[in-house]
């Protein structure tokens, strides 16, 4: 596992192991930040369900301003604080350690864009979003990756699912909130 392209570019990431972790391959995670690449400068983001901290390492390194990584394992959150570390990024986040639920429930914060990649067949996803949806900035973005075949509905209040990107076994649905057409003068 490495960060693909940016200021850390090419460096290792390490990963936990076991059953209950599947991290992001690097076709998804490229395809993801294709996705997304306009939006990505100067950016606050979202880890949620962070494991190793890829994603929201990956937005550091292409030029969000923070991430904020939110995992509920210890072990996760202690991963994620190495790659922070070796990435040179402890001054642009923070790592919490808790529940994305209660995590959601409780942040004042506002992000731009929020990353998405819980256990699969949990409906965290379906958790999360009506919660997220108030926390998001009236240009924000919300990626979930999920299993193949998971259909999402089709908004979360302002969120409005995009499009559905599938990758073999994967699939990554993106939400918006649309910008309002500039009214002309």
């Amino acid at each position: 596992m490495r960060v693909i392209t940016g200021s850390a570019r090419g460096r290792r990431l390490r990963a936990l192991e076991g059953e209950e972790v599947r991290p992001t391959t690097d076709m998804v995670k490229e395809a993801i930040f294709s996705i997304i690449q306009f939006d990505i400068e100067g950016s606050v983001v979202l880890d949620l369900f962070s494991g190793s901290g890829q994603l929201g390492i990956e937005a550091l390194s292409r030029g969000a301003k923070y991430c904020r990584f939110v995992d509920n394992s210890s072990a996760s959150a202690e991963c994620t604080r190495e790659n922070i570390a070796a990435c040179g990024f402890k001054d642009e986040c923070g790592v919490t350690v808790s529940d994305s639920i209660d995590f959601l429930r409780g942040v004042r914060m506002t992000f731009d864009i929020a990353l998405l990649d819980p256990p699969y067949r949990n409906g965290l996803i379906e958790k999360a979003m009506p919660l997220l949806e108030s926390k998001m900035s009236d240009r924000g973005i919300v990626v979930c990756e999920h299993e193949k075949g998971l259909v999402l509905p089709d908004s979360f209040g302002r969120l409005i699912k995009s499009k559905t990107y599938r990758y073999g076994r994967i699939e990554v649905t993106v939400y918006r909130i649309p910008v309002p057409d500039e009214e002309e003068e």
